[in-house]
């Protein structure tokens, strides 16, 4: 068994995605899903790192063809187990075999890319995701930022030192992945070299959770109403490139080049 998989056995992405934190980039998210499936004549979906179907089940429940790809057979079981319309199969996003080329309309990476750590796995995955996605039709790809990891990890959780002296920071305090670590992070140039590179076009790129991750007793705190103005707040701020580098999360909503 993978690291990647003991990690994911013991870790739950739906009791995430239901705490407070975690509700704040579902809800945007799924904002910007539903704006990029409408439009669409019968659209059907790809969510590519599934994990147990926190968005994938939803979705077809409200009448979408959604087909889920997960590596990690611990994550499908559940997936499978909630009986969903979701077509789940398991998978890998560098190498889509399964699926022929342009068959969907709307694409998911919401996790793949947290663990992709070199430029040749990332460029590799946003092409399958593209191949699989027909012309004009949209990816939506998530990442990990560079500054968060900095912030929490690093300064927060008295790390940096060490990761600075063990070459896991460099002298610009840009994480660099080791081989056995479970999540890479990265920043917006970074971002856009994969996608130059990936021939993707940028439609917008979101922060969904903007600083959640950095406030999570504060949202465990607040009482309903507080809560959903800042719900409020981040929607109205997830668009702006001047907080978008230092979100935990961001979303590159990306379309393939049509004929």
């Amino acid at each position: 068994m993978t690291p990647l998989e003991q990690y994911y056995n013991k870790f739950c992405e739906d009791k995430r995605l239901d705490r407070r934190h975690g509700q704040v980039e579902y809800i945007i998210s799924m904002k910007y899903v539903h704006k990029y499936l409408a439009g669409k004549k019968d659209p059907k979906v790809l969510d590519i790192g599934a994990g147990t179907g926190r968005y994938s089940v939803p979705l077809a429940e409200e009448g979408y063809d959604v087909t889920a790809v997960e590596l990690v057979k611990y994550n499908l079981g559940i997936l499978k187990s909630k009986k969903s319309a979701v077509k789940a199969y398991q998978g890998n996003a560098v190498k889509l075999s399964r699926f022929a080329d342009e068959s969907f309309d709307l694409t998911l990476l919401f996790g793949p890319l947290y663990h992709l750590h070199t430029k040749e796995e990332k460029v590799r995955a946003l092409k399958e995701a593209a191949r699989v996605t027909k012309p004009d039709g949209y990816i939506l790809a998530a990442y990990c930022m560079n500054e968060y990891g900095v912030l929490l990890y690093g300064f927060r959780d008295g790390n940096i030192r060490a990761c600075m002296e063990d070459g896991r920071l460099n002298g610009d305090f840009q994480c660099v992945a080791a081989k056995d670590d479970l999540y890479a992070y990265i920043r917006l140039e970074e971002i856009d070299s994969l996608n130059q590179e990936a021939g993707l076009r940028r439609i917008q790129i979101i922060a969904p959770d903007g600083p959640a991750n950095y406030m999570r007793q504060a949202l465990r705190e607040m009482d309903e109403e507080t809560f959903a103005l800042f719900v409020q707040y981040q929607m109205s701020v997830c668009e702006r490139m001047d907080l978008i580098g230092a979100s935990a999360h961001t979303v590159d909503i990306l379309q393939k080049r049509g004929r």
